[in-house]
């Protein structure tokens, strides 16, 4: 478990996952202003899932692997906080929304960035349809997608400086520079269930989203407005950012709505109380 940013002693902590083959480094900045904001923050590697020391699962594993990692990573917040939120992006979010159908109550909130249940974004190619199917092929099993601009980032500095480290180490501080077709087959594996699971989740959930995001339309917000159980339900829309909405024009902003959403924890009230 990732402990670089969180607060032993805090009352609430809060899990962050990021997106398939990526790592904790797109959660970096909205974690930092979580914990300076009195929560404990925990970005956890998972085996065949993340980016590990500049490298990533050539195979990914089965999304349920991924979920069971998660599950254990939980279990331990769980045991030492008082109030555990879970967060992520892009299919962070979609494993966030897994744990929340299995723990229910025990999970405070969803905190849920550029959700993907379609991928349907603008700057996919036309064939993206076909990727699951590529992997029943021979052939197809060993494709990858090869990331592309804007790397979902409409921020053109950080836009220049992802695609330099892409280059460099064919890795950045927004994912790898590839999805190999198996990370991708399992991930629409996964996104079928979190469908399924949706009218069972009833945690109060804050759903962000880019309006350009390259990646996953507003389809994906549509689907969760109209299928989650939660009754508190906020959605924040972005107008000046892509899909890694961590990272880009309005991280601040994203930062700033996810505290307000999971309040101040209990210890920071009663001192501003008093």
């Amino acid at each position: 478990m990732h402990r670089g940013i969180s607060p032993s002693r805090a009352s609430h902590a809060v899990l962050l996952l990021h997106g398939l083959y990526s790592s904790a480094l797109e959660l970096q900045y909205v974690g930092k202003r979580l914990r300076a904001a009195g929560f404990a923050v925990y970005t956890p590697n998972l085996p065949g899932y993340s980016v590990t020391q500049g490298k990533y699962p050539e195979v990914a594993g089965r999304w349920e692997a991924w979920l069971a990692e998660a599950k254990r990573q939980l279990e331990q917040l769980l045991a030492r906080h008082e109030r555990v939120s879970i967060g992520g992006l892009c299919i962070g979010a979609d494993l966030a929304l897994m744990l929340a159908a299995e723990y229910g109550a025990r999970v405070d909130a969803l905190l849920l960035l550029s959700t993907t249940l379609y991928y349907d974004g603008w700057s996919l190619p036309w064939y993206r349809f076909l990727l699951p199917l590529a992997y029943y092929t021979p052939l197809g099993r060993l494709y990858a997608y090869e990331e592309r601009e804007p790397f979902g980032l409409k921020n053109e500095q950080m836009r220049r400086l992802v695609a330099a480290e892409m280059k460099q180490r064919k890795v950045s501080r927004a994912g790898a520079d590839r999805l190999h077709s198996s990370g991708l087959f399992q991930a629409h594996r996964l996104i079928r269930a979190v469908k399924r699971a949706l009218p069972g989740i009833r945690n109060p959930a804050l759903i962000v989203h880019a309006t350009e995001d390259d990646m996953t339309s507003l389809r994906s917000v549509r689907c969760l407005e109209g299928r989650l159980g939660s009754e508190r339900v906020e959605v924040l829309l972005l107008g000046n950012s892509y899909h890694m909405v961590s990272l880009d024009n309005e991280k601040d902003r994203v930062a700033d709505r996810m505290i307000e959403f999971l309040g101040l924890p209990a210890a920071q009230e009663k001192r501003l109380a008093a």
